[in-house]
């Protein structure tokens, strides 16, 4: 009898930087099913027709809605996955205002360490059990 390989987490991936996303994707890709989003609006539609573990988002977005407000709208509509905001701006305050407003598991500041990602990532999932 063959031996199942062990269900991998899902996640999406909300990442404008074309670069950044498919390094994200070739780095985890053997640990997590990863669905990827340009936008708020396509990641909204990929949230609305199936569920997720993980939520890796970027703030800073194209187009009206920021990845934090994107957080804040998956918090209220599909509370059940872990929410991981990225930012290149060290804010403090905004920092910690999003941990409350989206009920964040995690916040990374760019650049980071994949092994660093993988890490906080299992450290999310670990916490949501």
């Amino acid at each position: 009898m063959a031996s199942e390989r062990p269900k991998r987490a899902s996640m999406l991936l909300l990442e404008d930087d074309a670069q950044l996303a498919e390094m994200i994707v070739l780095t985890l890709s053997d640990e997590f099913e990863i669905e990827r989003a340009a936008n708020a609006d396509e990641a909204k539609l990929l949230l609305g027709a199936r569920s997720f573990d993980l939520l890796l988002c970027d703030h800073m977005m194209p187009g009206k809605q920021q990845g934090l407000d994107f957080l804040v709208y998956a918090m209220e509509h599909h509370p059940a996955p872990r929410r991981i905001l990225m930012t290149g701006y060290m804010n403090p305050d905004m920092l910690g205002r999003s941990v409350t407003v989206a009920g964040l598991s995690a916040c990374l500041l760019k650049p980071f360490d994949m092994r660093e990602l993988r890490r906080r990532l299992h450290e999310c999932l670990a916490a949501g059990k």
